[in-house]
């Protein structure tokens, strides 16, 4: 088994431990993660524990300082053959119960689906050849719980770039880091529909070879507006949405939370701090008179990414709005500038913008859940693109997806599945 993403590996320590008992290698990006997997391996007792040899009264001495007692000290006996930090190099091992199993961790970032990263290392020698020269070659299986974007592509890639895999099962997440294979379409009536945004420009035009889609059917699928599927960030954005899962406090946490920012930017327009998007293009201009004043102010000013708050932010729109402005104003791009322009804003006045545009936190409701009940829509035709790639290539004996997580626990829960024959 060859875990793209393992993350802290929940996956592959329950595959190798009983009753499956199976080899793992796995891939993983970030050390810290590595480290933090191999500690767990040694809770679940699928590895023993590092050995470490140390001066015990030294190394006491440095943890306690001065408050560690020559009474404690003459406890423990001296050991001059050996300091603090002489210790044995990390070791991970199999657990003594079970030979079979196995987990190989490689740190190592995923581009594309070459696993010649795996030549590192010979998990997969047959116990009746103990020769290292002669190895068996090995049937792998690659598999990822929620790989994050391109890093699913990858993975299905594999099975064609690489002789020794022989499957791949994959759950796709975070639709909104899959990349763009097809350029926008000029003209298109979501380009008319809203005012240019630089981060939408930026991944509609970056004709990723890893992107979506995949497959031949949806990249020359002809239709009224020309030729090929696409999704832009917004309709990947919400195909990670679960509206089913929506409860009525998360509904009101969610709305609340999406006005307030909103709102923030309405205040940031009026004081000058951010410019007035473009609206010349579609059917004209929005709110003409109210935005007239603001149209004349200064272009061109560096876009504002607030970023996330603490949850103490959300208790009203005025302590949102001082801890943004607390935010920017710790910003060097941003603190003269903000500093400058709201220095007189006072709580009458923002509980105001509170009060003026109180109507539009329903209408931003209703289009954000109209919005939201497009997300299975999308998600089951990017998971369709990739089976349908399966099926295009000639190696592939068989490719399915199915579910495997209750939506409610998990609403990432289809599987992609291609076998070689």
């Amino acid at each position: 088994m060859v875990d793209f993403g393992s993350g802290q590996n929940y996956l592959g320590r329950a595959l190798a431990s009983p009753p499956y008992n199976k080899k793992v290698i796995a891939l993983e990006s970030k050390q810290l993660n590595i480290d933090g997997a191999k500690g767990m391996d040694v809770t679940a007792k699928l590895a023993k524990k590092e050995a470490m040899m140390r001066n015990k009264k030294q190394h006491r001495s440095e943890l306690y300082g001065k408050h560690y007692t020559e009474k404690t000290a003459k406890t423990t006996p001296d050991n001059p053959s050996t300091s603090s930090y002489n210790q044995l190099p990390p070791r991970l091992e199999k657990c003594s119960t079970d030979q079979q199993s196995s987990i190989q961790y490689i740190e190592t970032v995923i581009h594309d689906g070459n696993l010649s990263m795996l030549t590192q290392i010979n998990p997969f020698r047959s116990p009746s050849t103990p020769d290292p020269s002669i190895l068996s070659p090995p049937n792998l299986m690659v598999i990822s719980l929620h790989s994050c974007g391109n890093l699913l592509h990858h993975g299905l890639r594999s099975l064609i770039l690489n002789p020794t895999v022989r499957a791949v099962a994959l759950v796709g997440c975070c639709y909104n880091l899959v990349t763009e294979r097809l350029p926008a379409l000029p003209g298109s009536p979501s380009s008319k529909l809203r005012a240019p945004n630089a981060r939408l420009t930026e991944t509609s035009s970056a004709c990723d070879p890893h992107g979506f889609p995949m497959s031949n059917r949806f990249l020359m699928y002809k239709h009224a507006s020309g030729e090929g599927i696409r999704f832009n960030i917004t309709a990947r954005m919400m195909a990670v949405q679960a509206p089913r899962n929506w409860t009525e406090e998360d509904c009101n946490s969610f709305f609340t939370r999406h006005f307030y920012r909103a709102l923030f930017q309405r205040v940031l327009l009026d004081k000058g701090v951010i410019d007035s998007p473009n609206q010349t293009s579609g059917s004209g201009n929005i709110n003409e008179n109210e935005d007239t004043a603001s149209e004349k102010k200064p272009k061109k000013k560096e876009p504002i990414i607030l970023g996330s708050l603490r949850k103490p932010a959300y208790a009203s729109f005025i302590t949102y709005v001082h801890a943004a402005i607390a935010k920017l104003s710790a910003s060097p791009s941003h603190s003269a500038l903000v500093t400058q322009n709201l220095a007189d804003l006072t709580d009458e006045e923002i509980l105001s913008y509170e009060k003026k545009f109180a109507h539009k936190k329903k209408q931003l409701s209703i289009v954000w859940s109209l919005m939201a009940f497009s997300a299975q829509v999308v998600e089951s035709a990017i998971v369709v693109d990739r089976w349908c790639w399966l099926r295009e290539q000639e190696g592939v004996k068989d490719a399915w997806v199915e579910n495997v997580f209750d939506y409610g626990i998990s609403p990432r829960n289809l599987v992609v599945v291609g076998v070689k024959g």
